[in-house]
């Protein structure tokens, strides 16, 4: 049976004080930027910003097999807006997505409407749809691409309000949306999704859809339907797609995913009886599912990103940063303590 994870952090009293005063810090100015326009719009001028073309980012090669996002200034982007002809009220619709650790804003802005070879160019980068860059981002640099990409997909889809039908008005910030006839105000909002790597002791479980790469296995996931809880939506998604009944749930971590309209993705163990291990998957949910071993998962997590068409090992799994990964890799972990005696 698993049980919860629990991450302790160990750090000098002086410096703990120092972390959390520099977070609660930088959460105050962010907190500022969305409730203040002037100082919003102040912020951007001396911003990063970060350019996507149709919700793909745009990245830069490092010279080391992976990319990075191009950090762009205004006057970088006000320059190319410039040069292209473009409307200059265009910088306005950036979207703020954090801030460094030195208080410096950070923007995401989408320019689908200029070419996209001739940005490219200018800024010696290439728009790469957002599920390949999750292969070549660093761990680190993921998860603000993906929150720029999951905020401007929801401005594209929100720009009328759903009760009157007339426009909807952003903030500076693009932290909301106000209907312009009856002041309703609208929020960013993501889908709780549970994603479950199940185990029967030795084994472990993973499944692929038909969309995804030859040879990407993955764990299961699914909605949570209206009224479930999230043990519930766990036990009815493996009953449905690969007719398997669980006897114990353990949560381990959660992760914002920007896929496919943004998802709160709830991650856990989940444990089912080795008698009871015979998978009836459903075919019109997945390609296919199958019980791995520690040696095959283990193997695989040295596998590197298939790189060329028709490079595709037998098995590779989700990018490093991806909570799929995670689960599997905390499996492998406890799998390898266990034979260990530990």
């Amino acid at each position: 049976m698993f049980r919860p994870l629990k991450i302790v952090l160990f750090a000098p009293k002086c410096l703990q004080t120092r972390r959390c005063s520099g977070f609660v810090s930088r959460m105050r100015y962010l907190n500022r930027l969305k409730e203040d326009d002037e100082a919003c719009a102040a912020a951007l001028q001396d911003a990063h910003i970060f350019l996507f073309h149709r919700l793909s980012p745009l990245l830069q090669p490092n010279g080391k097999g992976t990319f990075t996002p191009a950090v762009l200034t205004c006057p970088d982007v006000q320059s190319i807006l410039e040069r292209l002809g473009s409307d200059q009220t265009l910088l306005k619709e950036s979207v703020l997505i954090g801030c460094s650790e030195q208080k410096q804003a950070q923007f995401c802005l989408d320019v689908g409407d200029l070419d996209r070879a001739t940005v490219e160019e200018e800024f010696k980068g290439k728009f790469i749809d957002l599920r390949k860059a999750f292969f070549l981002l660093r761990e680190a640099e993921a998860p603000l691409v993906a929150k720029g990409q999951a905020l401007l997909r929801w401005h594209q889809t929100s720009r009328f309000c759903s009760a009157t039908g007339q426009p909807t008005t952003s903030n500076q910030a693009g932290s909301q949306r106000v209907c312009s006839s009856n002041g309703i105000v609208y929020y960013p909002k993501m889908s709780p999704v549970v994603i479950v790597l199940v185990s029967d002791g030795k084994r472990c479980l993973l499944g692929r859809q038909p969309s995804f790469p030859p040879g990407l296995y993955s764990t299961l996931a699914g909605f949570c339907d209206m009224g479930e809880t999230l043990e519930e939506t766990l036990s009815r998604e493996l009953a449905e797609e690969v007719g398997l009944e669980v006897h114990s749930v353990a949560y381990s971590s959660s992760q914002h995913w920007p896929f496919p309209h943004s998802s709160f993705m709830v991650g856990c163990h989940a444990s089912v009886s080795p008698a009871h291990s015979q998978l009836k998957v459903d075919h019109t949910e997945l390609e296919d599912a199958r019980w791995f071993s520690l040696e095959e998962i283990s193997a695989a997590l040295q596998v590197k990103t298939p790189s060329r068409k028709g490079d595709n090992p037998a098995l590779w799994l989700p990018p490093k940063h991806a909570l799929g990964n995670r689960l599997i890799v905390e499996w492998a972990e406890r799998q390898r303590r266990s034979k260990d005696g530990g």
